[in-house]
């Protein structure tokens, strides 16, 4: 293995400290598991996100059909509450 030198932003490292600590792994494993997702291209870019968040535009119902929650939501919140 190489050795290299990375800096990060405190909220970074303390983000990756919690990562490596729910996994169980070291902070340098958490990174190497990092890169090695970046490189194999499982992380979706920019594009393909907002393509994925486009195509759920008007997918969604909830349990008494209604498609118009976006819209109203503040009258469905209103009336649950009531």
């Amino acid at each position: 293995m190489l050795r290299t030198q990375v800096q990060f932003t405190e909220e970074q490292h303390r983000r990756l400290r919690a990562f490596a600590r729910q996994r169980g792994v070291s902070v340098a494993e958490a990174v190497r598991i990092s890169v090695s997702h970046l490189l194999d291209g499982d992380v979706p870019d920019r594009q393909e996100l907002y393509a994925r968040a486009a195509g759920l535009i008007g997918s969604m119902e909830d349990r008494d059909g209604a498609t118009d929650l976006a819209s109203h939501h503040d009258d469905y919140l209103d009336e649950a509450y009531q």
